[in-house]
C-alpha cells in the first residue's frame, strides 16, 4: 500500500444556527489493490509514456534531455521516476516499450539497481511490451527489417530478463500493415495487438458498431493460423479528456484534504464514472481499457501515480465501476475468458486519414534519399551477416552490431517514414554510416579469410586490401577507376548473398589513359558465395572492341527506334523520343506502352481548410505534366550486354532506360532534382507507366514487401468511403511492387526503395519518386519537408537518384518476376576488388541450390556460438501454378558440417515454437462454424533427414548447433 500523507490536524467548523462540527485532515492509506471484479465495468488503468526513438529531437537527445528548446523531453528522467513510483507501491503497475531507450538507461545502474527492477518484471509491475528497439513503422519499412529490429529488442529482454513479450502495441504509426498483424504480431508469440490510428471514417463506423476489437486475420495463405485479437483505441492513446496529470496538465487532480479549498472527491468520482461509460457503450464485454498516459510522459512520475491511486481507492469505495492498476496482457487474458465473438478483419488498415482532407500517404515517399540509404544498408546488412557467419564471428573484432542497432532504430516510425526533422533524419544517417563503416571492415575481413583458406594459388602473398564500393550510386568507385594501361589489371569479387544461382551485368567505372568508361561484364554467381573476374585493359581495339555505339533519335532514319537485342525489345518515337511499345518475342506479350513524368503542387493550406501537403499528409492541389525541354530527346548507346536509352527531360530530371540481352524488363534509373521552388510552389514529382490494361479500377500493392494485397480505387472493404481526395485517398505503400492486370495481361514496377504508389487511371501506375514542399503540414514535425544540399555559401534543394522496374506478362506469369527479382533488388551483388585472384567460393553444398520459391532472410553466428537460420517462402496460396506449393530445404547441403541440434523457434527467436504454439490462444470469430480450412504448414525438422519443409509465405526460424566451428569450403 502506498499513500500521500496529510498531516494529522483538527478544525472546528461552526455553521449558521449555532451548529458546530470537528473535521480532521488525516493520513489516509489508499487502497490500491483494485481487483477484477465480475459483473461491473472493470476500467483497466495502464500507465504508458510514448517515447518516439528520434523525432523533433535525435535518439540520444531524447534519451539525456538534450536540445530542450525543441522539446522539453528526457527518457532517462521518466525512466528513472517511474522505478522510484513503482519501488513505493507493489500494486503500481507500469509498461514499457522501446527497448532502445531502455537499453541506455539499464547500461548506466548499479547491479543494485539491476537486482530490484529484475524484482518489479519478475512480479508483473514493470511490464516490456512490444519490445522490439523501437516502435517501429508499418508502411515504409521491409519485412526483413522489421523482423531484425523485433529480434534484438526480445534477444535483449530475454538474455537480461527472461521474459518474452506477449502483446503488440504499434499505438502511433500512421496506418497498420497486413504484415504487422500476422508476422510481427501472431508469429512472435503475441496474444493481441493494440494500436490507436484508423481512418476516420472507418473509426465513426467501428464505434458506432462496437466493432473497434477484432480478430484480425492478416494472411489469406496462412488464415486462421495465424491471426491475432485486436484493439482499437475509441479515440487516441491518452487518457479520456480530464485525465492527464503530468505537471502542468490542466485536468483537475482529486483534492480530498477537507481543509483545504475545492474539495472535489465526488465530482472526479462522477466524471470517471461518466467517461468509463461512455467507453463502456462502444466496446463489447464489460472490460475497457485506459492508457494512463502518452508522449514522453511520467517524468515527474508521482504526479500520474498519486492521482491513480486516488481515484481507484475513491471509485472503488464509490462501486459503480471498478478501477485497477492493469496491463494489456491483463486486460487480453479478460477480453479471452469472456467468451466472446468478435468480428473478423482481414487486409490492412492503409491509407490512413484523420480528416476528409488529410490523407497521410505524402510519407510514404518522404526523404527517398533516406529511404533508399536504408533499403541498402538493410540489404548488406544481410550479406554482411552470411560472411561474419562464414569465417567465424569474433566480438573482439570488426562485427555488424553497430550496423544492427542504426538499423533498428532506422525502423521507427518517424525515421524511414520521412517524417523526422532534418538535424534528426542527419543522425540517422550517420549512425547507418558509422555501422556500415564497421561492417566494410568485418565484410573485408571475411572475405579475405575465406579467400586464405580455400585459394589454391597461395603464390605465398596474403590478402591484405579489399576496397568496396558503396558509391556506386553516384559513379564513383575509386579502386575500379585506377588506370589499367600499362599492362595493369584488377581483380573483382562479386558476392551472391541469395541461396540460388545468378546471372548479373555487374557495372563498375574504369579508366584507361584518363578516359573514363562504364564497364559492364557478366557474371555467374554461385548460392551464398562469390566469383572472381580479372579486369585488363584491351591490348589494341579493333572489330572485338566491346565499346556501346551511340545513336541520337535526330540521327535515326525511322519512325521509330528499336532498343533491345534479347526477347525483350522497347520501341521509342524517333520524333519524340517516347516509349509506344513493349514486345516480348518469348512470351509473345505485344502491349503499347508509354512513361511519362508530371508533378502535383502541394496545397499551402491557405484555403477554407488550412491542411497543407506535408512531410506526412499528401494534399495536391493540381497535377502538371513534365515535358521534355531539349531538342535531342534520347540518347540510345548500344553494347553486346545491354542498350540504354539516355533521356533528359529538362534541367532537373533526367532517367536511363537499360534493356539487357539476358533479361525480360526494363530498369530505369532516375535523377531527381534540385526540384524547383522559385515560384514558391511546392512539388511532388510522379512518374506513370501507362498501357491499354483493362484493370476495372483494381490494383495490387504489397504489404512489406511480403503479401499483395487488392486496391479498388475509391473503394474500402470494410464501409463506403466518402471520397474527398481522389488522388491521396487511392495512394498506397509500395516496398517490393505494384500491379494492374486484365483478363489477359498483367504490367508489373518493382522498386529499389519505399515510395507511394496508385493507379489512378485503368492500365496505368504511378509512382511518387521524391517531395520538396514548402508548408508544414501541422501534423507535430513543425519543419517543412524541404530537403536542401549545402556546399560552402550554396543551398540547393536535394537530388535523388533511385530505380524502378517494369515488365508485362502474360497473365499468371508475372508473380514469377516479382518475387524472384524483387529478392535479388533486395540483395543485391555486392563488388569488391582486392590484390589477387581467388577461387570461386559457396558456403553452401556446390551442387546444392534452395528451391526457387525459398529464400534465406537471415544466416547469423550468435555470441553463443549457435547460428540462427531464417528461411522464407517467398510466394502467396495460389499466386503462381508452379512455385505456390510446398517447398523443401535439405539443412545437410547448407551446413557442409555436422549438425548437432536443430531447435525451430518464434519469429524473433526468444522461445520454441512448439511452446509458442501450446500458449496460443484461440479466439471465437463471429460467423465461423469452425469448419474453415486452416492452411497447411510445414511439419517438424526431422533429427536425422533435416528437411525444413516451407508452405506458401511461411517464414521458418532455427536454431542450428553444430559439433565444433569450423571454416567452410568448396
Amino acid at each position: 500500500m502506498a499513500a500521500a500523507a496529510m498531516f494529522l490536524l483538527s478544525l472546528t467548523i461552526c455553521l449558521q444556527g449555532g451548529l458546530c462540527l470537528s473535521v480532521e485532515s488525516k493520513y489516509i492509506a489508499y487502497n490500491t489493490s483494485g481487483r477484477i471484479v465480475p459483473g461491473k465495468i472493470n476500467v483497466h488503468l495502464v500507465p504508458h509514456s510514448h517515447d518516439d526513438v528520434g523525432w523533433l529531437k535525435t535518439v540520444d537527445q531524447y534519451y539525456f534531455g538534450g536540445n530542450n528548446s525543441i522539446r522539453g523531453a528526457c527518457v532517462q528522467n521518466v525512466i528513472d521516476s517511474v522505478m522510484s513510483s513503482l519501488f513505493e507501491d507493489k500494486n503500481r503497475k507500469f509498461i514499457y516499450v522501446e527497448m532502445a531507450f531502455f537499453q541506455r538507461w539499464w547500461r548506466q545502474q548499479s547491479e543494485a539497481m539491476k537486482i530490484k527492477v529484475k524484482d518489479l518484471v519478475n512480479s508483473g509491475q514493470l511490464e516490456f511490451i512490444n519490445g522490439g528497439m523501437c516502435m517501429h513503422d508499418e508502411a515504409t519499412p521491409h519485412y526483413i527489417d522489421l523482423i531484425d529490429q523485433t529480434t534484438l529488442g526480445h534477444k535483449y529482454i530475454k538474455d537480461e530478463f527472461g521474459q518474452l513479450p506477449r502483446v503488440g502495441w504499434q499505438i502511433d504509426p500512421f496506418g497498420h500493415s497486413a504484415v504487422q498483424a500476422y508476422l510481427l504480431g501472431a508469429e512472435l508469440g503475441f496474444d493481441s495487438l493494440f494500436f490507436a490510428r484508423i481512418d476516420y471514417q472507418d473509426r465513426a463506423k467501428r464505434l458506432k458498431e462496437k466493432n473497434l476489437e477484432v480478430v484480425w486475420r492478416g494472411s489469406k495463405s496462412l488464415g486462421s493460423t495465424s491471426q491475432i485479437f485486436t484493439g482499437i483505441f475509441p479515440k487516441h492513446y491518452d487518457p479520456p479528456d480530464g485525465f492527464t496529470f503530468e505537471i502542468n496538465d490542466v485536468s483537475p487532480p482529486i483534492q480530498d484534504d477537507v481543509l483545504l479549498f475545492d474539495y472535489n472527491v465526488q465530482e472526479r468520482v462522477n466524471a470517471f464514472v461518466a467517461a468509463a461509460l461512455a467507453q463502456a457503450n462502444v466496446t463489447r464485454t464489460n472490460h475497457i481499457m485506459w492508457l494512463m498516459g502518452t508522449d514522453f510522459r511520467y517524468q515527474y512520475a508521482n504526479s500520474w501515480f498519486r492521482q491513480m491511486d486516488k481515484f481507484i481507492h475513491y471509485v472503488n469505495q464509490d462501486g459503480r465501476v471498478n478501477a485497477l492498476y492493469s496491463t494489456p496482457s491483463i486486460y487480453t487474458d479478460m477480453k479471452y475468458a469472456a467468451d466472446e465473438e468478435w468480428p473478423l478483419k482481414t487486409e490492412d488498415f492503409f491509407p490512413y486519414a484523420d480528416h476528409p482532407n488529410a490523407y497521410w500517404t505524402g510519407y510514404f515517399t518522404s526523404r527517398p534519399a533516406f529511404k533508399g540509404y536504408v533499403r541498402l544498408m538493410s540489404g548488406y546488412y544481410l550479406a554482411a551477416r552470411q560472411l561474419e557467419f562464414f569465417k567465424g564471428r569474433n566480438t573482439s573484432g570488426p562485427n555488424t552490431d553497430a550496423l544492427a542497432d542504426a538499423l533498428a532504430i532506422a525502423q521507427h516510425h518517424d525515421a524511414v517514414s520521412g517524417t523526422e526533422r532534418q538535424h534528426v533524419a542527419a543522425d540517422y544517417a550517420l549512425r547507418l554510416s558509422i555501422g556500415y563503416k564497421e561492417a566494410e571492415k568485418l565484410v573485408a575481413s571475411s572475405l579475405a579469410s575465406l579467400a586464405e583458406s580455400t585459394s589454391n594459388i597461395r603464390q605465398g602473398k596474403t590478402v591484405t586490401s579489399f576496397q568496396q564500393c558503396p558509391l556506386l550510386n553516384i559513379s564513383y568507385c575509386p579502386p575500379s577507376e585506377a588506370d589499367l594501361s600499362g599492362g595493369k589489371s584488377l581483380v573483382v569479387v562479386v558476392y551472391n548473398p541469395l541461396g540460388w544461382k545468378r546471372e548479373e551485368v555487374i557495372r563498375i567505372p574504369v579508366s584507361t589513359e584518363r578516359v573514363m568508361y562504364w564497364l559492364a561484364f557478366s557474371a555467374s554467381l554461385p548460392p551464398l558465395g562469390f566469383n572472381t573476374y580479372i579486369v585488363s585493359g584491351a591490348k589494341q581495339a579493333g572489330p572485338s572492341s566491346t565499346i556501346s555505339l551511340v545513336q541520337t533519335s535526330n540521327e535515326s532514319t525511322k519512325e521509330t527506334i528499336e532498343v533491345g537485342q534479347g526477347s525483350l525489345k522497347l520501341l521509342y518515337s524517333a520524333d519524340e523520343g517516347k516509349l509506344s511499345h513493349y514486345l516480348n518475342s518469348r512470351s509473345l506479350v505485344t502491349s503499347t506502352a508509354g512513361q511519362s513524368y508530371s508533378y502535383y503542387t502541394g496545397n499551402d493550406g491557405t484555403d477554407k481548410d488550412p491542411q497543407a501537403s506535408g512531410a506526412y499528409v499528401f494534399r495536391p492541389n493540381s497535377t502538371l505534366p513534365i515535358k521534355p525541354q531539349y531538342q535531342v530527346p534520347l540518347t540510345v548507346m548500344r553494347g553486346p550486354l545491354l542498350d540504354e536509352v539516355h533521356q533528359q527531360l529538362n534541367s532537373w530530371i533526367s532517367q536511363v532506360t537499360r534493356v539487357y540481352k539476358g533479361k525480360e524488363h526494363a530498369e530505369v534509373e532516375f535523377t531527381i532534382g534540385p526540384i524547383p521552388v522559385d515560384d514558391g510552389i511546392g512539388k511532388e514529382i510522379t512518374t506513370q507507366i501507362t498501357t491499354t490494361i483493362k484493370s476495372n479500377r483494381t490494383f495490387y500493392t504489397d504489404s512489406n514487401g511480403r503479401d499483395f494485397i487488392q486496391r479498388v480505387r475509391d473503394t474500402r472493404t470494410d464501409w463506403e468511403l466518402q471520397v474527398n481526395q481522389p488522388i491521396a485517398g487511392n495512394y498506397y505503400p509500395v516496398n517490393l511492387g505494384i500491379y494492374v492486370q486484365d483478363n489477359s495481361t498483367e504490367l508489373s514496377v518493382l522498386v529499389d526503395r519505399s515510395v507511394g504508389g496508385s493507379s489512378l487511371v485503368d492500365g496505368q501506375i504511378e509512382l511518387m519518386l521524391h517531395r520538396r514542399l514548402l508548408h508544414d503540414d501541422s501534423r507535430g514535425v513543425g519543419e517543412v519537408l524541404n530537403e536542401t544540399v549545402c556546399v560552402l555559401d550554396r543551398c540547393e534543394g536535394l537530388t535523388i537518384q533511385g530505380k524502378f522496374f517494369l515488365r508485362i506478362d502474360q497473365l499468371g506469369e508475372g508473380a514469377k518476376w516479382r518475387r524472384t527479382f524483387g529478392q535479388e533488388i533486395y540483395s543485391p551483388d555486392g563488388s569488391n576488388e582486392i590484390n589477387f585472384p581467388l577461387p570461386t567460393f559457396s558456403g553452401i553444398d556446390p551442387s546444392y541450390s534452395l528451391p526457387n520459391n525459398v529464400a534465406v532472410i537471415t544466416l547469423q553466428e550468435l555470441d553463443d556460438g549457435k547460428v540462427l537460420l531464417r528461411l522464407a517462402h517467398l510466394y502467396e496460396t495460389g499466386e503462381d501454378k508452379d512455385y505456390s506449393v510446398m517447398a523443401s530445404v535439405e539443412l545437410k547441403k547448407i551446413f557442409p558440417k555436422e549438425i548437432v541440434k536443430v531447435t525451430e523457434l518464434s519469429l524473433s527467436g526468444n522461445q520454441e515454437r512448439t511452446d509458442m504454439e501450446k500458449k496460443r490462444l484461440v479466439w471465437k470469430v463471429e460467423g465461423s462454424t469452425g469448419e474453415e480450412s486452416k492452411a497447411v504448414r510445414g511439419g517438424p525438422v526431422d533429427p536425422a533427414r533435416l528437411v525444413v519443409e516451407l508452405f506458401p509465405m511461411e517464414i521458418r526460424t532455427f536454431h542450428v548447433d553444430f559439433d565444433h566451428l569450423q571454416m567452410f569450403g568448396t
